[in-house]
């Protein structure tokens, strides 16, 4: 999470909660043994997992005013089955997910549900889930209390859309998995992403800094999967940037520049197939993303346009009035602007892959207590992590996202008021407060217990292997450096336990669990954002090496590892405050799906068509495949056919309460008309659910008029 704007109002919540078939691939017999051939079974598939489209806050900025209106770009799950071509019984499922991060309960209850159809076909150790990071995705889908504080507790009915749409991605890929083959491929992609704490990277070893040309990462690592004649099926990309091109005033539901990339490279490569329906599905990944913007103007004063004191990321002392932004002039035009350079770059590693991944499929996963980790340094020290807080940089927020009232970044000094307010939630006992030093404790989160865990102690740790790549599963945001000494030492771990000198590492972020941020030992002390949100102290970084080298060697070694300590399932103890739908009502005279604000008779293209609607609230629809909007054009035989939804980037569903007390609502629907649409006689629909006083639920359709465009 971002920020901790309006801080007052997060407090007194607090406050009040501390009161209360397994399928193994067939293959095709009539195929000659030269176009059957491949190093692997591959399986891919999608599904929607968009949340409510209203009422609900977005998870990312924690802006409690930041809730959900209406949708921009949908949110989907991608899953990729990769399997040992001489054993299917060794096989990784890697899923990218549309929302803000990997979140224990979801796995878990997704591990349920597959149970159920494939037996122990996929587990804990062999899934993996990891999030994209948009922060305008609908909130509620954690499993403790800091996490959903802003959505005002757990949102079931978002979190049965993750999970049904994770579900389905599965066993599409599941039931088309076939032999095919893995190109492997990386460049440097510039110009997409800046560091949002280069004093906090710049107190890193000047030696260290020395051997990298840049303060963030540029390279992008591509996977070109391939049936065995060559055909396409899927792409999954790694690249380190967050997804905050869209900002925290952002009220509609996006999958911010990565789901805009996935959605132009599937658009090409599935042509002519509405979004979310195709057979080629493109994940682009998230990677250690934990210091780096895609806001590549920079931080600036809101107030002077001159830049913001650096070390503080303020302006005249206030941390709220420094920004970043950019590239484009708004956060639309950004958006687009960093998910196509994301694009154009995947396209290119696509199109040019020739490096081919042989070997087997294998994996390795443990979980481990990290509130109580012992790391064990060469020089016969050792230290240990400690139970989870947030710093008090935590709530000035970001450049991305800044926070509110006297938070600023690089606090490393508490204050008497803040300290009392904390306070009377939990007084942090002095063990807790040696052990994050020099952190400034805001939110003693790891000794809070009601009404239940505030953050997580037991922790997922991964790793797959897919030939010579390995794929490290990480449980949240590490920094720039944090990611490259990760990947230096499970790659000279497993280059010195005999996997080959070419090894590739690449790091997954936001997997299966979030714990924020892990920032270096010496970025720790700088207490930035990133520093102040490293839960686990100080030495959490060289915890997690630790880690990974232990399952790293075990992994090369094909030997296994102990599974550690179970996290809890908190399902049926999670608290939500978020009320529900009472009943819906159209004005006096109207009736739902009635056209309030009509479209005009002709537009040309590069146009916008707006047109409103007498809706309901979209927290009442029961169908995920069903989409909110639809723009129609009509055939040369009088038959009407579907050409863009709501899934489509050049569409905006807008909902909008306009009176709380009768129940009324209204939907604003927007096309900005592409150039290269087809010239016709168009019309726009509205598909929505109202329901009743008694309960009942009851389907409408809008359409507007019609109306013609041309070039």
């Amino acid at each position: 999470m971002e920020t901790m704007r309006q801080f007052a109002y997060v407090v007194l919540l607090l406050f009040s909660l501390t009161q209360n078939v397994f399928c193994r691939p067939e293959q095709d017999t009539d195929r000659d043994s030269e176009t059957s051939s491949g190093n692997f079974y591959i399986g891919v598939g999608i599904g929607d997992i968009t949340g409510p489209a209203a009422d609900v806050n977005m998870m990312g900025y924690a802006d409690p005013s930041q809730v959900s209106g209406g949708i921009h770009l949908k949110q989907y799950s991608r899953a990729y089955i990769i399997a040992d071509i001489n054993n299917s019984d060794n096989r990784v499922l890697f899923i990218s997910a549309d929302n803000c991060m990997g979140s224990q309960i979801v796995k878990l209850e997704v591990l349920n549900r597959l149970k159920k159809l494939y037996g122990n076909t996929y587990t804990e150790r062999n899934l993996c889930l990891s999030g994209t990071h948009t922060h305008s995705g609908p909130g509620g889908f954690q499993q403790y209390v800091l996490f959903d504080i802003t959505s005002l507790g757990f949102v079931y009915q978002n979190f049965e859309a993750i999970v049904e749409g994770i579900v389905k991605s599965v066993k599409l890929a599941h039931n088309n998995l076939k032999v095919g083959n893995i190109l492997i491929n990386e460049g440097e992609l510039l110009d997409s992403n800046i560091n949002r704490s280069p004093t906090a990277y710049a107190n890193n070893p000047a030696k260290e800094k020395q051997k990298y040309k840049y303060n963030v990462d540029k390279t992008m690592l591509l996977l070109k999967l391939l049936d065995s004649d060559g055909k396409d099926m899927g792409m999954i990309n790694w690249f380190a940037v967050h997804c905050t091109s869209m900002n925290n005033t952002n009220k509609l539901i996006s999958s911010d520049n990565k789901g805009y990339a996935s959605y132009l490279f599937e658009q090409k490569m599935n042509d002519g197939v509405r979004p979310g329906q195709g057979s080629f599905v493109a994940a682009f990944a998230q990677s250690n993303e934990g210091d780096v913007s895609p806001n590549t103007r920079g931080p600036h004063c809101q107030d002077t346009g001159l830049p913001c004191d650096v070390p503080t990321s303020t302006c005249n002392g206030k941390s709220h009035l420094c920004v970043a932004s950019g590239p484009g002039r708004n956060m639309m035009e950004s958006t687009e602007i960093i998910g196509r350079q994301q694009y154009d770059k995947a396209l290119a590693l696509y199109d040019s892959a020739e490096i081919q991944l042989n070997g087997s499929v294998s994996f390795i996963q443990q979980f481990v207590n990290m509130s109580d980790y012992t790391v064990y340094f060469e020089n016969q020290t050792k230290v240990k992590t400690c139970k989870p807080s947030m710093g008090f940089s935590f709530a000035a927020g970001t450049t991305d996202g800044p926070g509110a009232f006297n938070f600023t970044q690089g606090s490393t000094e508490g204050s008497f008021f803040w300290d009392a307010v904390r306070d009377l939630i939990h007084k942090p006992s002095e063990e807790l407060v040696e052990c994050q030093k020099p952190k400034p404790i805001l939110l003693p989160t790891g000794e809070i217990k009601k009404p239940y865990d505030w953050h997580p102690d037991i922790v997922d740790t991964q790793i797959f292997k897919i030939g010579n790549l390995a794929i490290v599963a990480v449980p949240g945001e590490f920094t720039t450096m944090s990611g490259r000494r990760l990947r230096d030492a499970v790659k000279s771990t497993l280059i010195a336990n005999s996997w080959p000198e070419d090894t590739q590492v690449v790091i997954a972020g936001l997997s299966n669990v979030y714990t924020h941020y892990i920032a270096t030992f010496e970025e720790y002390q700088i207490q930035r954002y990133e520093g102040a949100s490293t839960i686990y102290g100080p030495h959490t970084l060289e915890a997690y090496i630790q880690q990974y080298k232990i399952l790293a060697e075990a992994l090369a070694k094909g030997k296994s590892v102990e599974p550690g300590p179970s996290p809890p399932f908190l399902l049926n103890e999670q608290i939500s405050l978020l009320p529900p739908v009472i009943f819906d009502r159209a004005p006096w005279g109207s009736k739902f799906g009635d056209v309030t604000i009509d479209v005009r008779p002709k537009y040309t293209v590069n146009s916008t068509v707006m047109v409103s609607f007498v809706t309901a609230n979209p927290r009442n629809s029961p169908n995920l495949e069903e989409p909110f909007l639809s723009i129609d054009l009509k055939g040369e035989d009088g038959k009407w056919r579907q050409v863009y939804n709501d899934a489509d980037w050049c569409t905006r569903f807008k909902w909008d309460r306009t009176h709380l007390l009768r129940g009324e609502s209204q939907a604003s629907i927007y096309w900005e008309i592409p150039a290269t649409v087809e010239p016709g006689v168009y019309r726009i629909k509205h598909f929505g659910y109202s329901k009743h006083i008694t309960g009942s639920i009851n389907h409408f359709i809008g359409t507007s008029s019609m109306f013609e465009v041309t070039k």
